[in-house]
Protein backbone atom coordinates (compact mmCIF):
# COMPACT_ATOMS: atom_id res chain seq x y z
CA UNK A 1 0.00 0.00 0.00
CA UNK A 2 1.45 3.34 -0.64
CA UNK A 3 1.44 5.88 1.95
CA UNK A 4 -0.10 8.94 -0.20
CA UNK A 5 -2.67 6.30 -1.45
CA UNK A 6 -3.72 6.08 2.13
CA UNK A 7 -7.05 7.50 3.86
CA UNK A 8 -5.78 10.35 6.35
CA UNK A 9 -7.52 8.68 9.81
CA UNK A 10 -6.43 10.75 13.12
CA UNK A 11 -6.87 7.71 14.61
CA UNK A 12 -4.03 5.89 13.44
CA UNK A 13 -2.38 8.12 16.29
CA UNK A 14 -3.81 6.99 19.08
CA UNK A 15 -1.47 4.73 21.57
CA UNK A 16 -4.44 2.61 22.56
CA UNK A 17 -5.02 1.59 18.35
CA UNK A 18 -1.24 1.24 18.10
CA UNK A 19 -0.29 -1.01 20.44
CA UNK A 20 -3.04 -3.38 18.55
CA UNK A 21 -1.64 -2.79 15.68
CA UNK A 22 1.90 -3.60 17.17
CA UNK A 23 0.65 -7.13 18.66
CA UNK A 24 -1.27 -7.89 15.40
CA UNK A 25 1.96 -7.28 13.23
CA UNK A 26 4.01 -9.51 15.97
CA UNK A 27 1.87 -12.48 15.29
CA UNK A 28 1.59 -14.57 12.09
CA UNK A 29 -1.92 -15.11 11.91
CA UNK A 30 -4.36 -12.82 11.14
CA UNK A 31 -2.29 -10.66 7.91
CA UNK A 32 -3.17 -7.60 6.93
CA UNK A 33 -5.02 -9.65 4.28
CA UNK A 34 -7.30 -11.96 6.28
CA UNK A 35 -8.03 -8.90 7.93
CA UNK A 36 -9.21 -7.20 5.08
CA UNK A 37 -11.51 -10.11 4.52
CA UNK A 38 -12.40 -10.52 8.21
CA UNK A 39 -14.43 -7.43 7.43
CA UNK A 40 -16.81 -9.04 4.72
CA UNK A 41 -17.74 -11.63 7.30
CA UNK A 42 -18.50 -8.72 9.70
CA UNK A 43 -20.46 -7.34 6.51
CA UNK A 44 -21.73 -10.28 5.53
CA UNK A 45 -23.24 -10.89 9.63
CA UNK A 46 -24.69 -6.94 9.24
CA UNK A 47 -26.58 -8.19 6.15
CA UNK A 48 -28.37 -10.92 7.58
CA UNK A 49 -29.17 -9.08 10.67
CA UNK A 50 -30.67 -6.17 8.58
CA UNK A 51 -32.32 -8.48 5.99
CA UNK A 52 -33.86 -10.52 9.21
CA UNK A 53 -35.56 -7.38 10.31
CA UNK A 54 -38.31 -8.20 8.27
CA UNK A 55 -39.90 -10.60 10.22
CA UNK A 56 -40.93 -8.46 12.58
CA UNK A 57 -39.19 -9.73 15.73
CA UNK A 58 -36.51 -8.97 17.70
CA UNK A 59 -35.75 -5.59 15.33
CA UNK A 60 -34.20 -2.87 18.07
CA UNK A 61 -31.17 -6.13 18.80
CA UNK A 62 -31.16 -6.81 15.21
CA UNK A 63 -30.31 -3.39 14.27
CA UNK A 64 -27.75 -2.65 17.19
CA UNK A 65 -26.11 -5.77 16.56
CA UNK A 66 -26.31 -4.77 12.75
CA UNK A 67 -24.47 -1.07 13.67
CA UNK A 68 -21.53 -2.91 15.69
CA UNK A 69 -20.89 -4.82 12.57
CA UNK A 70 -19.98 -1.52 11.18
CA UNK A 71 -17.94 -0.51 13.47
CA UNK A 72 -16.16 -3.87 13.46
CA UNK A 73 -15.57 -3.93 9.71
CA UNK A 74 -14.49 -0.24 9.91
CA UNK A 75 -11.94 -1.74 12.50
CA UNK A 76 -10.90 -4.02 10.28
CA UNK A 77 -10.38 -1.45 7.69
CA UNK A 78 -8.27 0.34 9.78
CA UNK A 79 -5.97 -2.25 11.80
CA UNK A 80 -5.16 -4.30 7.86
CA UNK A 81 -3.58 -0.95 6.86
CA UNK A 82 -1.49 -0.58 9.92
CA UNK A 83 -0.65 -3.98 10.29
CA UNK A 84 0.78 -3.76 6.44
CA UNK A 85 2.67 -0.32 6.58
CA UNK A 86 3.71 0.40 10.02
CA UNK A 87 4.02 -3.51 10.71
CA UNK A 88 5.66 -4.17 8.02
CA UNK A 89 3.91 -6.95 6.60
CA UNK A 90 2.81 -5.31 2.98
CA UNK A 91 2.31 -7.92 -0.20
CA UNK A 92 2.40 -7.50 -3.41
CA UNK A 93 -0.94 -7.91 -3.49
CA UNK A 94 -2.40 -6.03 -0.82
CA UNK A 95 -3.92 -3.34 -2.80
CA UNK A 96 -6.34 -5.80 -4.12
CA UNK A 97 -7.34 -7.15 -0.49
CA UNK A 98 -7.07 -2.76 0.61
CA UNK A 99 -9.70 -2.00 -2.15
CA UNK A 100 -12.03 -5.18 -3.17
CA UNK A 101 -12.68 -6.28 -0.10
CA UNK A 102 -14.31 -2.69 0.82
CA UNK A 103 -16.42 -3.04 -2.18
CA UNK A 104 -17.82 -6.13 -1.24
CA UNK A 105 -18.91 -4.74 2.64
CA UNK A 106 -20.50 -1.82 1.36
CA UNK A 107 -22.51 -3.63 -1.26
CA UNK A 108 -23.74 -6.17 1.62
CA UNK A 109 -24.48 -3.65 4.28
CA UNK A 110 -26.53 -1.37 1.93
CA UNK A 111 -28.58 -4.06 0.38
CA UNK A 112 -29.39 -5.70 3.34
CA UNK A 113 -30.54 -1.86 4.83
CA UNK A 114 -32.48 -1.23 2.05
CA UNK A 115 -34.24 -5.04 2.11
CA UNK A 116 -35.24 -4.24 5.76
CA UNK A 117 -37.18 -1.33 4.42
CA UNK A 118 -38.82 -3.35 1.28
CA UNK A 119 -36.16 -0.44 -0.53
CA UNK A 120 -33.72 -3.39 -2.07
CA UNK A 121 -33.78 -1.62 -5.60
CA UNK A 122 -32.16 1.89 -3.90
CA UNK A 123 -30.27 -0.20 -2.42
CA UNK A 124 -28.60 -1.45 -5.57
CA UNK A 125 -29.00 2.40 -6.24
CA UNK A 126 -26.48 3.03 -3.31
CA UNK A 127 -24.20 0.49 -3.56
CA UNK A 128 -23.84 1.71 -7.44
CA UNK A 129 -22.65 5.41 -6.43
CA UNK A 130 -20.49 3.87 -3.49
CA UNK A 131 -18.59 1.90 -6.30
CA UNK A 132 -18.05 5.10 -8.17
CA UNK A 133 -16.70 7.34 -5.33
CA UNK A 134 -13.67 4.51 -5.00
CA UNK A 135 -13.37 4.31 -8.78
CA UNK A 136 -13.46 8.10 -8.90
CA UNK A 137 -10.73 8.28 -6.01
CA UNK A 138 -8.20 5.45 -7.98
CA UNK A 139 -9.14 6.94 -11.30
CA UNK A 140 -7.38 10.38 -10.03
CA UNK A 141 -4.59 8.16 -8.78
CA UNK A 142 -3.92 6.61 -12.19
CA UNK A 143 -3.88 9.71 -14.09
CA UNK A 144 -0.60 10.93 -11.73
CA UNK A 145 -2.81 12.56 -9.07
CA UNK A 146 -3.12 11.67 -5.20
CA UNK A 147 -6.05 9.91 -4.59
CA UNK A 148 -8.92 12.30 -2.86
CA UNK A 149 -11.04 10.50 -0.05
CA UNK A 150 -12.78 14.06 0.21
CA UNK A 151 -16.64 13.77 1.07
CA UNK A 152 -19.11 14.58 1.57
CA UNK A 153 -20.35 11.19 2.17
CA UNK A 154 -16.93 9.53 1.87
CA UNK A 155 -16.47 5.72 3.33
CA UNK A 156 -16.31 6.93 6.55
CA UNK A 157 -19.23 9.44 6.62
CA UNK A 158 -21.19 6.42 4.82
CA UNK A 159 -19.76 3.94 7.79
CA UNK A 160 -21.13 6.35 10.20
CA UNK A 161 -24.47 7.80 8.87
CA UNK A 162 -25.48 3.95 8.98
CA UNK A 163 -24.27 2.92 12.10
CA UNK A 164 -26.15 6.12 14.01
CA UNK A 165 -29.15 5.48 11.70
CA UNK A 166 -29.18 1.70 12.82
CA UNK A 167 -29.34 3.10 16.63
CA UNK A 168 -31.49 5.80 16.43
CA UNK A 169 -34.03 2.94 14.02
CA UNK A 170 -33.72 0.63 17.13
CA UNK A 171 -35.18 2.78 19.24
CA UNK A 172 -38.05 4.31 16.62
CA UNK A 173 -38.72 1.22 16.94
CA UNK A 174 -39.26 0.63 20.10
CA UNK A 175 -41.11 3.63 20.62
CA UNK A 176 -43.51 3.26 17.31
CA UNK A 177 -42.62 0.27 15.29
CA UNK A 178 -41.86 2.40 12.42
CA UNK A 179 -38.60 2.80 10.06
CA UNK A 180 -38.68 6.55 9.07
CA UNK A 181 -35.18 6.79 10.25
CA UNK A 182 -34.12 4.27 7.88
CA UNK A 183 -35.92 5.64 4.35
CA UNK A 184 -34.64 9.51 5.64
CA UNK A 185 -30.94 7.79 5.85
CA UNK A 186 -31.39 6.01 2.53
CA UNK A 187 -31.83 8.79 1.29
CA UNK A 188 -29.49 11.07 2.43
CA UNK A 189 -26.45 7.90 1.45
CA UNK A 190 -27.70 8.38 -1.98
CA UNK A 191 -27.91 11.85 -2.39
CA UNK A 192 -24.63 12.12 -0.65
CA UNK A 193 -22.76 9.51 -2.71
CA UNK A 194 -23.55 10.75 -5.28
CA UNK A 195 -22.38 13.83 -4.38
CA UNK A 196 -19.15 13.06 -3.38
CA UNK A 197 -18.40 11.73 -7.24
CA UNK A 198 -19.21 14.67 -8.73
CA UNK A 199 -17.22 16.52 -5.69
CA UNK A 200 -14.37 14.18 -6.64
CA UNK A 201 -14.74 14.20 -10.23
CA UNK A 202 -14.44 18.01 -10.54
CA UNK A 203 -11.62 18.00 -8.37
CA UNK A 204 -9.63 15.85 -10.07
CA UNK A 205 -10.63 17.96 -13.15
CA UNK A 206 -9.38 21.35 -11.36
CA UNK A 207 -6.08 19.34 -10.36
CA UNK A 208 -5.33 18.04 -14.09
CA UNK A 209 -5.77 21.62 -15.45
CA UNK A 210 -3.53 23.00 -12.77
CA UNK A 211 -1.11 20.33 -13.44
CA UNK A 212 -0.72 21.12 -17.05
CA UNK A 213 -0.78 25.07 -16.43
CA UNK A 214 -4.38 25.53 -17.66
Amino acid sequence: MVEDNRRPLSVRSNSIVQKIAIYLARRDFPSPNQISILSIVFALIGAVLYGSVVTKTGVEWKLILAAVCVQLRLLCNLFDGMVAVEGGKSSPVGGLYNEVPDRVADTLFFLGFAYAIDAFVWGLVLSLFAMATAYIRTLGGSLGLPQSFIGPMAKQHRMALLTGASILAAGEWWLSQTFYVMYVSLGLLIIGSATTCITRLLAIAKALNQLHGK
